[in-house]
């Protein structure tokens, strides 16, 4: 595996008996990239993820995670990686310090506890028992295990569900604050904000293949092409539109829309249509395609099914 490269996926399947759950999957990521790995239930993304974390066997495929096998040399990558799943449970009597003191103890190297705890904003709690804490304060707690040991890479798999718009915003800072710091993200999400926000590319998965992959610009531009153009008047617009514009004129002949790929020179030319017919501009939008629009064209599903 090249250096720059932190995961190299080729041709990856796993079948439980008859079902293929991943059905040749190839992606790569580079060392201090934030990758998305989107799809709805069921399209393979945590299978593949697990596969990645030598959690779970593949059926066949190449995989490389920070130059290791994680089939073969499973030890070896989960010293240098971080994991937050979907749900992680403790004992309820633990107490957050202990917890964390305890996960340092499975790694050849740890971070400054404290520090960790201070970061995520779990210092004030570090005595408390883990059957006390918020659903905000036991996620913190969980990204804080994900990276006691300093991890090269990490895996967040939907680490913001469930949490309320303030948690959620707090854990965003994190992720950013990781990738200045130049660390592999995997993120998987059904938030399709938050991988736009986040993400430096996305692979939509659907079942069990990629069937796009680039940044969310990138596939904003290359899937959907164009951006919906819509205008409003104070005066019905003229009776003769433009052919050239393509437009569709509502029966009041006050609001027009259109399907543009340079949206702003079709706003000039509509600008200068209306002007010359002394109608006036009430309101004006340009509407460009959403990462979720380009999902449910690929996909013909939402990202919550």
């Amino acid at each position: 595996m090249p250096a720059e490269l932190a995961i190299q996926v080729r041709g990856l399947r796993k079948a439980y008996g008859d079902f293929e759950a991943v059905r040749g999957i190839d992606f790569e990521v580079a060392q201090g990239e934030v990758f998305g790995l989107l799809g709805p239930n069921g399209a393979g993304k945590t299978t593949t993820v697990e596969i990645l974390e030598g959690i779970r066997a593949r059926s066949s495929g190449e995989v490389s995670v920070l130059g290791y096998d994680p089939a073969s040399e499973t030890n070896a990558v989960k010293d240098r990686i971080g994991v937050s799943l979907q749900s992680t449970r403790l004992p309820e009597k633990i107490r957050v310090h202990e917890a964390v003191e305890l996960f340092a103890a499975f790694y050849s190297r740890s971070a400054d506890t404290n520090v960790l705890l201070k970061r995520l904003q779990l210092w004030d709690k570090r005595t408390a028992l883990y059957s006390t804490l918020s659903g905000g304060q036991k996620q913190r707690l969980a990204l804080a295990l994900a990276l006691v040991n300093e991890p090269q890479l990490v895996f967040l798999d939907e680490p913001t569900t469930g949490l309320d718009p303030q948690v959620r915003l707090e854990i965003h800072s994190l992720i950013e604050e990781l990738r200045d710091q130049k660390r592999t993200i995997l993120l998987t999400t059904h938030y399709i904000e938050e991988a736009e926000r986040l993400c430096d590319r996305v692979a939509i998965v659907d079942e069990g293949r990629v069937v796009a992959i680039g940044s969310p610009q990138e596939l904003q531009r290359e899937v959907m092409g164009h951006a919906r153009v819509e205008v409003s008047t104070v005066q019905p617009m003229p009776q003769e539109v433009p052919e050239e514009l393509g437009a569709h004129i509502s029966e009041d002949r006050r609001r027009l829309t259109l399907s543009a790929p340079k949206p702003a020179r079709a706003v000039v030319e509509i600008v200068k249509w209306l002007e010359a017919a002394g109608a006036e501009i009430d309101d004006l939008h340009i509407k460009r395609p959403t990462l979720e629009d380009v999902f449910i064209q690929l996909t013909g599903k939402s990202l919550r099914d």
